[in-house]
């Protein structure tokens, strides 16, 4: 009986410990800015989906390109329909490694991240900089970088061009929880 207890003890922790090692967020936040002498773009999502996996450090992110919400409904329209095509490209996804995961403390400090990255179909290997920090409770990632939009095969028509900037700055606020199943 001792050894059966001790079994389901056993199991109990594992799978107590396995929930403690995936971090969990519904609720990110990423945006964008496109800076332009005529207009400047701007729009952000708060429905991101990021998952990071404490043991091995590695992240996956996946975002709904209709989720971004722009203060003008005629730019979310065109952003859609005309350059990032969202329903033949439904969403954007980033799947990569946090280099140095364990000397992620409670203290904020700067870390990369490298993976890929998929908009409009194109997959482009970057390295993202980003402020984290960790508790028991939450693992917090903030940050920002560019992209090119010819990287990822945006077509800009010509009668807009000056409309848009081609360098896109993308930035992101996640606060992951402890994702218990």
């Amino acid at each position: 009986m001792k050894i059966v207890s001790t079994f389901f003890m056993c199991l109990f922790l594992v799978s107590f410990t396995n929930g403690q090692e995936r971090f969990l967020t519904k609720k990110g936040m990423i945006s964008f800015f496109s800076e332009t002498p005529i207009e400047n773009i701007e729009a952000q999502n708060n429905q991101v989906l990021s998952v990071v996996d404490a043991t091995s450090g590695k992240m996956a992110i996946a975002i709904l390109m209709k989720s971004f919400m722009f203060k003008k409904a005629l730019m979310q329209e065109h952003f859609n329909e005309n350059y990032v095509e969202s329903d033949k490209y439904p969403k954007a996804t980033f799947k990569g490694d946090i280099i140095d995961f364990e000397t992620i403390t409670t203290s904020e400090r700067s870390i990369a991240i490298k993976g890929n990255l998929t908009i409009h179909g194109k997959t482009k290997e970057i390295t993202i900089k980003a402020l984290t920090k960790k508790t028991d409770a939450v693992l917090e990632m903030t940050g920002d970088f560019f992209i090119n939009l010819t990287d990822f095969d945006v077509k800009i028509p010509s009668i807009v061009k000056n409309n848009i900037s081609e360098k896109i700055k993308v930035s992101f606020r996640l606060y992951h929880k402890p994702y218990n199943k």
